[in-house]
């Protein structure tokens, strides 16, 4: 049902009229010093593919590369971390592999489920839906701060609980609502994921840059020149596809690029919705969440910075 063609965040198998299989993996090497922590946020990251195909993690296996010279007890944390998350998220773990690495990395294989009738994917965005993101951006940002050990203990604070908090929560308060696309935003940056759903839907997206939500601390690291090498990247990869309609700040554009780890869900929604999901995401009380911008039919720019 869903494959290579568009960039998605899993593959999406059918297995019967009422039962598609949601298939995906993700792993990276370490974003903070301490293992448990470092557990938690890859094991949120790799489950985020799944929620974004709008389904429920069933099976988690670990993916592990760890130096046969650091203390087994640090990788006995990194595993418990990523075990909560997979328990938080009514998953089971059921095994994995390990082998002898120079550089740590840790990241899960997840398998999925999700009804037929309703698989999320990037592709079909609908022409008038309004999207909204469901974490800030910023993330990349505060990791390179956190890396060069930099960050104050509240931007850690901050970056942590937002890198650990599932998507589980966003998806959960408005999976029953008229959702056409959606996608988690990761690697590529906001604007990256953005055009891939311009691209894969075949119509143009406004973004209004104001409204991006933006954790506390990053436009002022970024101002300092703390910008992964990601963020330029990413800029250069799409920014011929990106119209300005109107002045933004250089380091508040930069961050539209930043690179996130396990960052939030953007979704496209029935504007007769937003409301509701609004209301629903309010009660919830997980990180920041916007209406971040609107689906509208194809012109020349695939996203129009607004």
């Amino acid at each position: 049902m869903v494959g290579l063609e568009t960039s998605d965040d899993a593959a999406v198998y059918l297995l019967n009229e009422d039962t598609a299989l949601i298939q995906t993996l993700d792993f990276f090497t370490p974003v903070v010093d301490d293992p448990y922590t470092y557990g938690q946020i890859a094991a949120a990251n790799s489950l985020s593919d799944v929620y974004a195909m709008g389904g429920q993690p069933t099976m988690a296996m670990n993916i592990v590369c760890f130096p046969s010279c650091l203390p087994m007890d640090m990788l006995g944390e990194i595993l418990r971390g990523g075990a909560d998350k997979i328990i938080e998220a009514g998953a089971i773990l059921v095994g994995g592999h390990t082998v002898d690495d120079q550089e740590p990395k840790y990241g899960l294989s997840v398998t999925g489920i999700v009804h037929p009738s309703k698989v999320l994917a990037n592709k079909t965005a609908r022409i008038g839906d309004i999207l909204i993101l469901t974490k800030p951006l910023g993330l990349g940002v505060l990791n390179t701060a956190i890396k060069a050990d930099i960050a104050t203990q509240e931007q850690y604070s901050m970056a942590v609980d937002t890198m650990i908090t599932l998507n589980k929560y966003a998806l959960e308060a408005v999976v029953d609502l008229n959702i056409s696309a959606c996608t988690d935003i990761t690697g590529f940056g906001f604007l990256g994921h953005v055009y891939e759903m311009a691209k894969g839907s075949n119509v143009s997206i406004e973004i209004e840059s104001s409204k991006v939500p933006i954790i506390e601390g990053a436009v002022e690291l970024a101002e300092m020149g703390i910008l992964p090498a990601g963020m330029y990247a990413n800029k250069k990869h799409i920014e011929d596809q990106v119209k300005k309609e109107v002045e933004i700040k250089e380091v508040v554009e930069d961050l539209l690029y930043d690179p996130q780890t396990s960052g939030g869900l953007l979704i496209a929604i029935d504007e007769n919705d937003v409301a509701v999901a609004l209301e629903a995401l309010e009660k919830i009380n997980k990180n920041s969440y916007s209406v971040v911008g609107k689906v509208i039919e194809k012109k020349d720019y695939a996203i129009y910075l607004r």
